[in-house]
Order: structure tokens, then C-alpha cells, then sequence
């Protein structure tokens, strides 16, 4: 196989991705099909499934990068480091996410809405091993008194309430705030509340 025909084949991988996130987070795993996919991307249908054999391995390859991108700023996570400043970088990059990756983040609520089939494992293996990692941490910081006592997994799924939120609920959130840009103020009382929240 030649460099070109590699390059060509990563660019079709990377269309029919892109194309795969825009109908799946508009339509859902049930309401998508590969013809609406093909569509998108541009492509034939049997050109699409000479990358993916399924709009299973499609869909299954998106959350596995989804994942995997979402992990990243638990694992940079410092237990050596300031720790009101460690989470509120993390819920930082959470609101960032969110902003940059809308579609992504409702792919994936879109995914545990359904009870999470494609992910379930995904989710008691790898997500599970990392939060419960994060959570001793944190329980490491609160017996240190370097954060006030505070659940640490509750505190986890906050951080992911009021980031995620921005979203998952775009409409709702901009209906609701009119012309005004709703993260511009969102990361200053995430920042408060977490302050509040943590420091001794």
C-alpha cells in the first residue's frame, strides 16, 4: 500500500467520523442509518463500509475516542499539586470541552439516556478505575486539610453537571439567556462555587 493511498484512506476514516458524530448526535444511535451517513460524508455506501463494516463499529469508534479524549484531564490530574487549583483546572477543561465538543458530549448522554449499551463496560472498567484513583485523591486532600470535607464523588459529578450542561442543553440554556453567550459567565461561577466549595 502506498503513503498516498494511506493518507487517503485516513482522510476517508476522518470524513466518515466526522460525518458519523453529526448524524448520531442529531439523530441518536436508533434514528441514524448508514445511508444518511454516507450522505454526509459524501461518499457511496458500500465505499463506507469498505472502512466500517457497521454503523455499530462507526458509532463504537466515536465514543471510544470520545473516551479516551474525556479521560485525559483526569489522568492530569497532580495529587502533588495545589489541590483547589488541580480541580478547578479539571473543571476548566471540562467547560472547555464542552465548548469546543458539543456534539460529542451529547453523543455521549445521548448514549447513557439509552442505558448505555455500546459503553457499559467502558463505563464499570476503565471510567470507574479512574474516578474511584481521583476520588482517593481527593479523600488524600481533605485528610491533609488541604480542601474542605466534601464527597468526592458527588463532587465529581457536579463538576460534570455544570459543565457537561452547556452542552447537552444548548437550547434550553440559550432560550433561556437570549443573545447573551452563556459560557462567558459560566466559567467565572463555576470557578466561585468551586472556591466556596473546597477552600479551608
Amino acid at each position: 500500500m502506498s503513503k498516498s493511498e494511506t493518507r487517503i484512506q485516513k482522510k476517508n476514516q476522518a470524513t466518515i467520523l466526522a460525518a458519523g458524530l453529526q448524524v448520531f448526535s442529531q439523530y441518536g444511535f436508533r434514528g441514524s442509518t448508514l445511508d444518511m451517513i454516507a450522505e454526509v460524508a459524501g461518499l457511496s455506501k458500500p465505499n463506507l463500509l469498505y472502512y466500517f463494516s457497521s454503523k455499530d463499529a462507526i458509532y463504537k469508534t466515536l465514543l471510544a475516542q470520545l473516551l479516551e479524549n474525556w479521560m485525559e484531564p483526569v489522568y492530569a490530574i497532580d495529587p502533588a499539586g495545589d489541590p483547589v487549583g488541580e480541580i478547578l483546572n479539571y473543571a476548566k477543561l471540562k467547560l472547555k470541552m464542552s465548548q469546543n465538543f458539543p456534539r460529542e458530549s451529547r453523543l455521549f448522554a445521548n448514549e447513557i439516556l439509552q442505558g448505555a449499551p455500546q459503553i457499559s463496560d467502558v463505563l464499570h472498567g476503565e471510567l470507574r478505575r479512574a474516578v474511584t484513583e481521583l476520588a482517593h485523591v481527593i479523600e488524600g486532600w481533605i485528610d491533609m486539610g488541604r480542601i474542605r470535607p466534601v464527597d468526592p464523588y458527588h463532587l465529581v459529578f457536579s463538576i460534570w453537571s455544570m459543565t457537561q450542561h452547556y452542552a447537552d442543553f444548548d437550547v434550553q440554556v440559550r432560550a433561556i439567556m437570549g443573545d447573551t453567550d452563556p459560557l462567558i459567565g459560566a466559567e467565572h461561577h463555576i470557578e466561585d462555587t468551586l472556591r466556596r466549595l473546597l477552600s479551608v
